[in-house]
């Protein structure tokens, strides 16, 4: 049986460097499967899954969805993109976050901007898990309450957020609950 899998994996790894792509998308990957069967009949039969991890497994760069290509392509600005040790932190993470949004749709980098949303998203979650966090102290929860707010409505609406969120650090109620957070900026 192993040698039947070796045999089988050269000849994917053979057929793959005659087409000699860049990166593996579907779409190569479908190409490599047809091929394969043609080249091979009945045993170059192939799910399109098992010639993927064939060729990651082998060191090919394999993207499969789009939203993969727009975290290899964009993967640095990906990175250390959240931060909200502070509410001024938090301000900047997502100051960061929606230029880096509306510069991806700006390109027609859908799939990118979809990766933004989605990093909001995870920053949203984190904030709510720290605030529901008993263990933490009361006014670091009420922080991150107020961080998960800022950023469900810059998820809900971001053309407007900055003014919002401008409006909303001039509040009573903000000003007295965050005292110190004018001096954090």
């Amino acid at each position: 049986m192993t040698e039947a899998l070796e045999t089988k994996k050269a000849m994917i790894l053979r057929a793959a460097a005659a087409i000699g792509a860049e990166k593996w998308t579907a779409a190569e990957i479908d190409q490599l499967r047809r091929k394969l069967l043609a080249d091979h009949g009945v045993e170059g039969k192939t799910g399109s899954d098992y010639i993927a991890d064939v060729l990651q497994s082998a060191g090919w760069k394999v993207v499969l969805t789009a939203q993969e290509e727009a975290e290899d392509q964009f993967e640095e600005e990906f990175e250390d993109l959240l931060h909200f040790k502070t509410l001024g932190d938090a301000e900047v993470s997502l100051m960061r976050l929606d230029e880096l949004l509306r510069r991806f749709k700006a390109h027609g980098e859908n799939a990118a901007a979809e990766r933004v949303m989605e990093v909001g998203r995870l920053g949203k979650r984190r904030a709510e898990m720290i605030s529901r966090n008993h263990k933490v102290e009361a006014h670091k929860r009420a922080e991150k309450e107020e961080i998960a707010s800022w950023f469900r409505i810059w998820l809900e609406n971001p053309d407007a957020f900055f003014d919002w969120l401008d409006v909303r650090k001039q509040t009573p109620e903000f000003l007295e609950k965050f005292p110190k957070a004018e001096e954090e900026e």
